[in-house]
C-alpha cells in the first residue's frame, strides 16, 4: 500500500463510508485538528518521559497514551459519513473516559498551591507544549461545536470530552510545573 493515492490532488477527500467531500469541508477541519492535538500529545509524553526521574511521570505518561487512543476514536468517529457511520461500527466514547479525567484533575488539585492569577504558557518546555495540547484541545473542541450547529452530525459525548480534556490540559500544564519545580508565571497587565 502507497503513502501517496493522488485522489485528494483536485482538493477533495473521501469520508469513512466513501462520501467525497472538499478538503475545506468542517468535518475535515474537525478530525484534522484532534489528529493535531494527538501529536502535541505525543510530543508532551515525549517530553515527560525526558524530564528528570522518569518514574515521576509515569502514570501521567500512561493517561496520555490512554488519551492519544481516545483521540483516534474521536477523529474515527468525525471521519465518518454520518448517515453510513452506525453500520461501521466505530468505537465509541465511554462515560468513563469523562469520569477518568475528572478524577485525575481532581487528583493533582491535592497536590497544587491555590491559583492567585491569570498563567502564562511557560517555565519549562513540557508545561508550555501542555498548554498548546489545551489550545488545540479547545480549537477541535470549538470545530465540533460548530458541525453540532450545522446540525452536521457529531456525537454529543464528543464534545463533552474535548471539553474536559482542555481542563485537564491546564491542570497538567500547572502539576508539570509543580513537580519539576519550574516556576508558574502569572500574568501582571499593565495598570
Amino acid at each position: 500500500m502507497r503513502i501517496y493515492t493522488k485522489t485528494g490532488d483536485k482538493g477533495s477527500t473521501s469520508l469513512i463510508g466513501g462520501t467525497k467531500v472538499p478538503k475545506s469541508h468542517l468535518r475535515i477541519e474537525s478530525y484534522g485538528t484532534v489528529d493535531e492535538l494527538n501529536s502535541f500529545v505525543g510530543l508532551l509524553g515525549d517530553q515527560l518521559s525526558l524530564a528528570g526521574d522518569p518514574a515521576l511521570f509515569i502514570d501521567v505518561t500512561a493517561l496520555l497514551r490512554e488519551i492519544q487512543d481516545r483521540l483516534f476514536t474521536i477523529g474515527s468517529s468525525l471521519a465518518c459519513d454520518p448517515e453510513k457511520e452506525p453500520r461501521l461500527k466505530i468505537p465509541d466514547l465511554k462515560e468513563e473516559d469523562i469520569t477518568a479525567l475528572e478524577e485525575e484533575i481532581d487528583r493533582m488539585d491535592t497536590v497544587l498551591p491555590p491559583m492567585r492569577s491569570f498563567l502564562l504558557p511557560g517555565g519549562h518546555v513540557a508545561v508550555s507544549t501542555a498548554h498548546i495540547a489545551r489550545t488545540v484541545c479547545r480549537r477541535a473542541e470549538r470545530t465540533c461545536v460548530r458541525l453540532h450547529e450545522e446540525q452536521l452530525h457529531v456525537e454529543p459525548i464528543v464534545i463533552r470530552y474535548l471539553n474536559r480534556l482542555s481542563d485537564y490540559f491546564f491542570q497538567l500544564s500547572r502539576y508539570i510545573a509543580h513537580v519539576l519545580n519550574a516556576p508558574e508565571i502569572p500574568w501582571k497587565p499593565r495598570v
